[in-house]
């Protein structure tokens, strides 16, 4: 079963690489298959040029899916990567 999360991005700077690093990096202790849909294009967490290639910005609204055993944890997570201060 797919679980889907809305998250709005709340980095100042948006999702960069020092901060794209960190999400995939969390993203990567997941078993679960991870999106993260922006833009009309959908892409693997878990990879870092798929996360920097959607340029997403600040105050950008996001879906995340998951879709394995840890799905749960797994975009609870990746939420939190989004809110952290950076």
């Amino acid at each position: 079963m797919i679980s889907t999360k809305e998250v709005t991005v709340r980095l100042s700077a948006g999702l960069h690489h020092q901060a794209a690093t960190r999400f995939i990096q969390t993203a990567n202790r997941y078993s679960s298959t991870l999106r993260v849909l922006y833009g009309g294009n959908s892409v693997n967490a878990k990879s870092l040029l798929g996360v920097v290639s959607l340029s997403i910005g600040a105050g950008a609204q996001i879906t995340l899916t998951a879709d394995g055993p840890d799905a749960g944890d797994a975009l609870q997570a990746l939420e939190q990567c989004l809110i952290a201060a950076d």
